[in-house]
């Protein structure tokens, strides 16, 4: 079998994650799963989070993927590129953790960003913790991010609408 394939699948697997960790973001964690996502919303000490759950999802599916493209587990049933997908769920957690929780959060290294992209991605999910509670909020990628300036705008829009309530003003 050609490499290619295997390649493209982690690829499109690693690109479709970022569109399911916004989507659960914005109505999972910021919906029904606030309960899990709430402590990441707010000031505490403490090493682990409640929020931290959701990779035990994530690491649930990269699992799951992993058994149903093994003919160890599955026999002669194995579908091949679920171990690719496996591999897809585990890379993109790789990179949520070290972006995510240790860039944006620094819960594993310091090291603030003074240009580019990286820098961008912790602006973004800083105006993401602008808001306090579930309601209204902007940026619920945690790979893609968009132009700080335009979501500071957006959040402005959000409080003049009365759906969200800021932390700190939000200037243009």
């Amino acid at each position: 079998m050609s490499a290619i394939g295997p390649v493209l699948i982690v690829l499109a697997t690693i690109a479709g994650m970022e569109f399911l960790a916004w989507f659960s973001h914005k109505y999972i964690m910021h919906g029904f799963g606030w309960g899990w996502h709430r402590d990441h919303h707010e000031p505490h000490d403490k090493l682990l989070e409640k929020n931290d759950l959701y990779a035990i999802v994530g690491a649930g599916m990269s699992i799951t993927a992993f058994a149903v493209g093994s003919p160890l587990v599955m026999g002669t049933a194995a579908w091949w590129p679920g171990t690719w997908i496996g591999l897809g769920i585990l890379a993109y957690g790789v990179i949520y953790t070290l972006v995510h929780d240790g860039l944006v959060h620094q819960r594993y290294f310091r090291w603030v960003p003074k240009r580019g992209y990286a820098k961008r991605l912790v602006q973004a999910h800083k105006l993401h913790h602008a808001t306090i509670g579930k309601e209204g909020g902007v940026s619920f990628g945690f790979v893609v991010a968009r132009d700080p300036t335009a979501l500071k705008r957006e959040l402005k829009r959000q409080r003049q609408a009365g759906v969200a309530v800021l932390r700190d003003a939000v200037e243009d």
